[in-house]
This record gives C-alpha cells, structure tokens and sequence, in this order.
C-alpha cells in the first residue's frame, strides 16, 4: 500500500504544477515568484529572438529536473522555481554566444545540470552565513563556458571600451531605459525591455518601480562617468542595477526608506562595477554576466546587520 507522501506525489506534479515550477523558474530569474510574472518574461524571450526563448526554457525544464532527480528533500525550492533560475539563464547565454544549433541544446542541459549541483553547494555553504545564492552558479557556469570554448560570431554582450561619448537623444534614453531591463536576459529590443517591466509589476508593484528608478539610476551614473553612449542605449550598464534593486529594496530587507536608499546606493555602485567586471573579463573572451548583481547584493545584504537594520531571514532567500 503507498504511502502518503507517494500518493500525494503524482498528483502535486502533475502537468500543471510542472509547467507553474517552469514559470517560476523563469520569473526567479528577476527574484519573482508570481507564474504569471514567468509567463510574461516567456512572452519577451520569445518576442526578442524564438530561439533564446527555447533555449531558456530547456535550461529551466534540465535545471529543474536534475535537482528534483538528485535532491529530493528540496521539493519546496523546486516547486518554488528556485531551481530552475540559473539553468534558464545558463540557456540563454550560450545561446546569445554561440547561436542556435543541436550542439548548443547539448550543452544547455548539461550546463543547467551543473548550475543545479553548483545551487546545492552553494545553499548549504552560504547558508551558513545567512546569504542567498542569487546567480552566482549561472555566472560561474557561464564564465568557464566562455573561456573553455570558442564563440561563435555572435559574441555575448560586453561593455566596450572604446565608443562614442556624444549625448543622449530623447530616443536613446528611451532604449537605454527598457533595455537596461531587457539585457537582465540578454534582450536588446525596447518591447521586450518593457514586457519584461510589465511582468515585474504584475508579480509585485514595488519590483516594477524598484526596477525603473534603477534603470535611471543607472543612465544617470553611466553619464556621469562619460561612459561610451552606444553601449549605454544597449543597456549593457544598467541590468546588474536593476537586479541590485530588486533585490535589496523589495526581495531581502523590508521596504523602508533607509532600504531605498540602501537599494539606490547599491544600483549606482553597481555601474562601474559591471564596467570594471568587463574590462577584467574582455581579455578572456568572457562577460560581467550578473556577477556585479551577485557580489554587491551580497556586499549590503552582509553590511545590513552591521548598520543594525533588520535583513530578511535566509530562509526566504535564493
């Protein structure tokens, strides 16, 4: 006779709870935890290019499904989305930097499968200092990947070092504005930037606005560091600031004024981080990713009890 724990398994994944698992884990992406956030960042990785769509959501399905194979007392993180984030991420970026082909669908999963393992590690290791592990297992996938093999001609975004410094038109801002959203998953057109802010709102209000006040932010540094205009409209400045965002103003502290401004003074500090991060990574062929993200989020989240502000418990973190 099953169990109840064996009778209730097939029945809580079933079709439906699997394809609301694979939505969270695109939503997670952004640190969302609404379905129908997911469905709309699905809706902008297929309106930018149908094959980073289908590359994202294999990196989610392989991400996901190797921790439900391997770690099955983590079924809650599964359910939550919270393992399928960085395979969904891992997916795109191959794709952004070697094209679409069957070779690079095999390496999606077997990339994702490894941001899965890297999540585990990194659970228990941060956990141990109440920090979340954010996209830290995607950038280190995605980084040995860019170093280890060759690309392709479409090369993954990377701020560069020499442009031009004219100003910025009212069209420009416009781009630099939702595309500082979209290059969160690599999207370089301004209707997926703004499907991917209307997601956020619908997931949370306060994400959406946290969101566009980064973006902003972040032009506004960006022009007062001088730096190149093309690579600004591009957005290729402003995603880590978006996430920073997010994350400190309404996923990790409580929504205060001091989080704000804790959340404002993190977005800005992550521009010349992302463009340090792509001078140190250019030589190797490799990219900032969302490592700017990660280790500033990290930076405040550790700095927070010091400045005896309540963070969130790590229990609630990803």
């Amino acid at each position: 006779m099953p169990t109840a724990d064996q009778a209730v398994r097939p029945t809580g994944w079933s079709p439906v709870t699997a394809g609301r698992t694979q939505l969270l884990g695109i939503a997670q992406v952004a640190l969302s935890a609404s379905p129908w956030t997911g469905l709309l960042f699905l809706a902008a990785l297929f309106a930018d290019d149908w094959r980073i769509g289908v590359l994202g959501v294999l990196g989610t399905a392989a991400s996901t499904g190797t921790a439900a194979l391997l770690r099955t007392d983590h079924d809650d993180r599964i359910r939550q989305g919270l393992e399928g984030y960085c395979g969904c991420l891992v997916g795109i970026a191959l794709s952004v930097r070697f094209g679409a082909s069957w070779r690079v669908g095999l390496l999606t999963v077997v990339a994702a499968a490894v941001c899965s393992v890297l999540t585990a590690a990194a659970v228990r290791f941060l956990g141990r200092f109440g920090l979340p592990v954010l996209t830290a297992p995607y950038c280190l996938v995605a980084s040995v990947m860019a170093i280890a093999l060759p690309a392709a001609a479409a090369a993954p975004a990377t701020p560069a070092a020499a442009s031009t410094t004219t100003g910025l038109s009212a069209t420009d801002l416009g781009l630099a504005f939702c595309n500082n959203i979209g290059q969160v998953f690599f999207l370089d057109t301004w209707y997926a930037g703004l499907i991917l802010l209307a997601g956020l709102l619908v997931g949370s209000w306060r994400a959406g606005i946290a969101a566009a006040c980064a973006s902003a932010l972040a032009i506004l540094t960006a022009r007062v560091m001088d730096l190149p205009v093309d690579q600004l409209r591009e957005g290729l400045y402003g995603y880590n600031a978006v996430l920073v965002a997010v994350a400190l103003a309404v996923t990790f502290l409580p929504p205060t004024p001091w989080t704000a401004g804790c959340a404002a003074l993190a977005a800005v500090a992550s521009v010349p981080f992302t463009t340090a991060w792509a001078a140190f990574a250019q030589p190797s062929g490799g990219s900032p990713y969302t490592w700017p993200f990660v280790v500033t989020t990290w930076l405040f989240l550790a700095a927070a009890p010091a400045m005896d502000r309540p963070g969130m418990p790590y229990e609630k973190a990803k």
